[in-house]
């Protein structure tokens, strides 16, 4: 119901002549707009437009004048049952109407109570939310003397509020001239979408799961050691909701991955990184800047330090002390430098909350060495998916990834010789020297694709393959080169050391061989280059992982973690 007011057939209220709009004092309460009807003339029949503030659409124009009006901002107190109602205006009234109205509106409703926003027991300032439409970004023009261009505005009254319920912030729109000024033709404006008033938590919710931002990663890999994992980590992070951070050097043996959703900062390692490549003469300068590395991780802020390398272990055991709650991903257990160290692994671990390892032989080796089984997770190593181009002919065995000791590319070349017809591809970089392994391989088929293989090359190596083999000793967990071959829907053939045979096993994606047996070896290989069903399971086994071991699925479960100790 709205009331009447006694002075509805006064005269109107007369335009402020020597103020801007621009020059008004701006509204900072809540905004009423429900006009009850027009009054007034139309103006020689034109179709005219009034806008409202909070509406973002253009103002229509009169042919030879521009009239904008500003729905005034009034403090008012309401009540159920009691509505206050104000006469007919022209023209543009604000500031004067504020002064006339507000001693009316304080002697009529006083002693009232104020409409209160949910989830509160007291009054709270109400806010006004200013839009910034086209018309709002150009220069405010000086009024002009619009004396005969008098244009209907629209009466102004208190809607009535529920008690507990929050004002639309769609009421605040534009009005027709053709249409009537009531809310029954109500409709949401422009780039608004109905958007209600943001509730306020109420006490008693806040710190029960109301969030109130994203949480902070610091990804730190100090060498360098993975950047493709760095990179699919912290994008998943990102893409999970994390405000990720990824401190780590100069990538040394090509391109590092572009940041997706997230930063990157090379702090560690700036002049050995860039000036001596695989040169031992770096290692001193390492040393001496790791330090400084440190001190610059130690400045920057976040909710959780995730530590994926620890590259210089006896200088962290004095120098490094996280200044956050931090995570460790033992990606090798124990590298292979100072595996036997485990009384200073021992002390190194237990600077961490958490202990991340990539599979359940992972967390077994740990606990005998001391790590409490609460500290340690397992997060399986996602795999790296890919769809390079099918060419492979049926009969290539594939030595992917950098060639080291341990990978066992002697193996390798043996199984490929007992099983006849076969080809050998090695790609990969190599850290060791190649003659031995070239006088192995002689008299076989091989092909050598040496050097760091960017994204592309792998693909094509793998595209080439029909099956992979990881003829790994016991000195790792997990293999990114295995991952990646199963991302790209390639069977492996596997040693069964560290975590290596878990994902194999688990989704049937090859074979898996007792660990130095390369009598086994080789006739695993013959059977999947024999036998096209065999071949053909093992290849959607591969697929299976692909699916199944996820990038998001690894960020949900790291996400799950920090929210432990965060």
């Amino acid at each position: 119901m709205v009331g009447e007011d006694a002075a509805r057939d006064s005269a109107s209220f007369e335009r402020p002549r020597c103020r801007s709009v621009g020059e008004l004092e701006p509204a900072h309460e809540n905004l009423v707009d429900a006009a009850r009807e027009r009054r007034g003339k139309a103006v020689r029949h034109r179709s005219d437009e009034v806008r409202v503030a909070g509406d973002d659409r253009s103002v229509a124009r009169e042919r030879e004048h521009a009239i904008e009006l500003l729905a005034p901002a009034v403090d008012v107190e309401v009540h159920h049952g009691h509505v206050a109602d104000f006469g007919h205006v022209s023209d543009a009234p604000q500031l004067r109407l504020t002064h006339h109205v507000r001693p009316a509106i304080t002697r009529r409703l006083a002693r009232e109570d104020r409409v209160r926003l949910p989830c509160h027991r007291r009054p709270q300032e109400p806010v006004v939310q200013v839009g910034h439409g086209a018309r709002a970004e150009r220069k405010q023009r000086p009024p002009r003397d619009c004396t005969d261009c008098v244009h209907p505005a629209p009466a102004f009254e208190l809607a009535q509020c529920p008690d507990r319920q929050l004002l639309e912030a769609d009421k605040v729109r534009t009005v027709a001239r053709h249409e009537l000024d009531h809310l029954a033709e109500e409709r949401p404006a422009l780039g608004r979408g109905g958007v209600s008033v943001e509730q306020v938590p109420c006490p008693h919710e806040h710190g029960h799961g109301v969030a109130y931002g994203a949480v902070r990663v610091l990804l730190a890999d100090p060498p360098a050691f993975t950047p493709p994992y760095d990179h699919e980590l912290a994008a998943a992070l990102a893409r999970a909701g994390a405000d990720v951070e990824l401190v780590t050097s100069r990538f040394r043996f090509g391109a590092a991955p572009e940041p997706d959703g997230y930063r990157r900062r090379d702090l560690f390692y700036p002049l050995s990184s860039l000036l001596f490549g695989r040169s031992p003469l770096r290692l001193p300068l390492k040393v001496a800047e790791h330090p400084l590395g440190l001190a610059a991780l130690h400045r920057l802020r976040a909710d959780v330090l995730h530590m994926q390398w620890l590259p210089a272990p006896e200088l962290d055991a004095f120098l490094f002390r996280p200044h956050l709650p931090a995570v460790f991903t033992a990606h090798d257990l124990l590298p292979r430098r100072t595996a036997r160290r485990t009384a200073l692994w021992h002390r190194l671990f237990a600077r961490f909350e958490r202990v991340v390892v990539h599979s359940e032989h992972g967390k077994e080796m740990l606990t005998g060495l001391g790590v409490e089984p609460e500290r340690l997770r397992v997060i399986p190593h996602p795999v790296f998916p890919s769809e390079p181009e099918r060419r492979d002919d049926g009969r290539t065995v594939l030595a992917f990834g950098m060639i080291r000791p341990y990978k066992g590319l002697g193996d390798a070349i043996d199984a490929v010789r007992r099983v006849g017809d076969a080809r050998l591809l090695v790609a990969g970089d190599p850290l060791e020297p190649l003659e031995p392994y070239r006088d192995a391989a002689n008299g076989l088929e091989v092909e050598w694709r040496l050097g760091y293989l960017s994204p592309e090359e792998s693909d094509r190596a793998l595209g080439d393959a029909t099956i992979a083999v990881f003829p790994y000793r016991p000195e790792l967990d997990q293999s990114g080169a295995l991952l990646r071959a199963l991302g790209a829907g390639v069977p492996a053939v596997a040693y069964d050391v560290g975590g290596i045979a878990e994902p194999v096993k688990r989704y049937d994606a090859g074979r898996v061989v007792p660990a130095g047996d390369v009598t086994a070896l080789a006739t695993a290989v013959h059977e999947l280059l024999d036998d096209t069903e065999a071949l053909e399971r093992a290849r959607a086994g591969a697929r299976r992982a692909r699916e199944e071991l996820t990038w998001d699925a690894s960020a949900r479960a790291h996400l799950a973690l920090y929210e432990e100790i965060a």
